[in-house]
């Protein structure tokens, strides 16, 4: 009797080894799935290529540049498809990781090195990008004013250029500089004519942005 219960365990621990021995494949093509799955995912999110030509940077055209300016109301395409971007712009993308900047000796560019070009080519880049970066991250689309004689225009959440007129238009300015009374008039006369209201974003030193809404008063 003894020799049988002996025999009766050593097939009860074949059978639990043989159903770990299931489990652990099971579970191991479960993990290879995730992991396969993943890294699909990880694959669509490459960032795109871009390069810094002069005052602008260029995106080729493709899919997926069409659908970050669809999408996100991000540069202008222009007539050969490719994605024309602002240096604010093209900065805020390389932060979230959805672009890859180069420049002409197909280098690309780390944070700093972009920031210290940018501002060689823009001195006041970086007050100009503190307040870029903020009203992005608030959720409204914030476009260049260059035509309205302005640095920014900003549209109300959920707006896109061309389903409505921008709500804002935006001067950034460092906490320390000043402006004459000639100066903030014309600001006040530019946002009047375009039919917007006038902004002012102020950037302090760690760059934290405050604004300050202008409106005129009839006494």
């Amino acid at each position: 009797m003894p020799k049988k219960k002996v025999a009766n365990k050593k097939v009860t621990a074949k059978k639990t080894v043989k159903k770990v021995a299931e489990v652990v494949k099971k579970t191991t093509k479960a993990v290879k799935a995730v992991a396969k799955k993943t890294e699909v995912k990880q694959s669509e999110k490459v960032p795109l290529k871009a390069m810094l030509a002069q005052e602008r940077v260029l995106v080729d055209g493709s899919d997926e540049t069409l659908e970050l300016n669809n999408s996100g109301a991000y540069g202008t395409l222009l007539e050969d498809k490719k994605l024309q971007l602002s240096l604010q712009e093209a900065l805020f993308l390389k932060e979230k990781n959805k672009l890859t900047i180069i420049d002409g000796r197909n280098k690309e560019f780390s944070f700093e090195r972009f920031v210290k070009t940018a501002t060689i080519i823009e001195p006041n880049f970086w007050v100009r990008y503190a307040v870029y970066k903020d009203m992005r991250s608030r959720g409204y689309i914030i476009k260049t004013a260059l035509k309205f004689g302005a640095d920014y225009r900003v549209y109300d959440r959920g707006i896109k250029p061309g389903d409505d007129h921008a709500r804002w238009i935006i001067y950034p300015v460092h906490e320390g500089s000043t402006l004459t009374w000639y100066e903030f008039a014309a600001k006040n006369r530019v946002a009047h004519s375009t039919k917007k209201r006038l902004m002012m974003g102020v950037v302090d030193d760690e760059g934290d942005v405050t604004y300050w809404e202008i409106k005129w008063v009839r006494p």
